[in-house]
């Protein structure tokens, strides 16, 4: 696929890709950074509060290869399209406040399209992208979550205690709309139409074969391996570790730690993508997050290992999107391996805070430690075993 206009650079249809991605995390972030004015407009939520965010994140373990199924069998463009429109739609509902169970039923439907979202665009820019940008392309497109989160929380919070929640939403839908009407002018038409075809069967039995195909295969599931450990830590650590520090010290590195994540993966891990395969980037961000977890409790309330830690961690941020057209050749294949990858991404996410409160009020900072090390190692040892499978299937 190339733009609609052969003499445009490409980087246009990516950066409006890209921007379609911060409208797809959005949906989490309006959502994540407002809890507290959400307390306000739901006060006999409670604790199922908290599923207006970890909804989006059990559909995507659910249906992550479904999402790759669809989307390959619907067309690229055409998935993306109805995805911006009905969650911008989504999104003006929510304007409204519904009753909570009304919007846990949206946001369910919300996770939906965000999962189409996240497994059609980054298939799409690695088919808009000529082979010599692909891995800056993706690089950049493994930022937007980060991206996405920071930008809500610095524009979307003062207004959202202003004006309520409603406003967020708002803004959140127009800038779908935006997104859908700038990509509808972008991206050319699907080369086929939706059709149904017996390698992309939906029933249950046939979606269990297809789990165990892709999640055995050394090619389409490399990258949501290492991805799974790669977001049971992420998010945890902001989450988890910036409170056991001083006070000024836990703020300074909340704030510097996702910068330097998206700092090392645009400068070292683009610059490396130029002369590594993909992969080998991923294994170099693990074993460097491993070497500075272990130094962690030498330095227990230095910032700088932790935020040096998650610079590494933007080394597998970027590089593993990098590594999904690497690795497969077709748009199907890429499709499937997202889908693998949004699954992945969405177990972990949803386990990973969960499992670090859990470690830190059993064994204190020490047993998160360990398991951040744990983590890393079993991603480095995950990553080097499918190599090694990968080699030896290769004639």
């Amino acid at each position: 696929m190339t733009p609609s206009h052969p003499h445009r650079s490409p980087w246009i249809a990516i950066f409006a890709l890209y921007a379609a991605g911060l409208g797809a995390a959005g949906q989490f972030a309006k959502m994540a950074v407002i809890l507290p004015e959400l307390g306000r407009a739901y006060p006999q939520a409670g604790a199922a509060l908290g599923f207006l965010i970890s909804l989006i994140s059990l559909m995507g373990v659910l249906l992550g290869l479904v999402a790759g199924l669809l989307v390959a069998r619907i067309g690229f463009r055409r998935t993306l399209l109805w995805a911006l429109l009905i969650g911008a739609a989504i999104s003006l509902i929510e304007t409204l406040l519904p009753p909570l169970p009304l919007m846990l039923g949206l946001r369910v439907i919300e996770g939906s399209t965000h999962l189409a979202l996240v497994v059609a665009a980054p298939t799409l820019i690695a088919q808009v992208a000529p082979d010599r940008i692909r891995p800056a392309a993706l690089t950049l497109w493994g930022t937007y979550f980060s991206v996405a989160f920071a930008a809500t929380a610095f524009l979307g919070v003062p207004l959202a205690r202003s004006f309520g929640p409603q406003i967020l939403f708002a803004l959140h839908a127009g800038w779908m709309i935006l997104m859908a009407l700038v990509l509808l002018r972008l991206l050319p038409a699907d080369r086929t139409r939706p059709q149904a075809s017996p390698q992309m069967a939906l029933s249950p039995a046939a979606l269990l074969r297809r789990h165990l195909s892709l999640y055995s295969s050394a090619f389409l599931s490399a990258p949501a391996w290492g991805w799974l450990f790669y977001t049971l830590t992420f998010v945890a650590i902001l989450a988890v570790w910036p409170p056991l520090l001083p006070p000024a010290t836990g703020t300074l590195t909340a704030t510097l730690a996702p910068l330097a994540a998206i700092t090392a993966s645009m400068t070292l891990g683009v610059t490396l993508l130029r002369h590594w395969p993909a992969v080998r980037v991923v294994m170099l961000g693990f074993a460097l997050a491993l070497g500075l977890a272990l130094i962690l409790p030498f330095a227990p309330e230095n910032p700088v290992p932790v935020i040096a830690l998650f610079g590494a961690l933007g080394l597998v941020q970027g590089a593993s999107f990098a590594a999904i057209p690497q690795l497969n050749d077709t748009v199907g294949d890429r499709a499937l391996a997202n889908g693998a990858l949004a699954q992945m991404g969405n177990l972990g996410n949803m386990l990973g805070t969960p499992l670090m409160l859990g470690v830190l009020a059993v064994g204190g900072k020490p047993a998160v430690i360990a398991v951040l090390a744990l983590c890393y190692g079993m991603a480095l040892i995950t990553h080097l075993g499918l190599d090694r499978a990968r080699r030896r299937l290769q004639p």
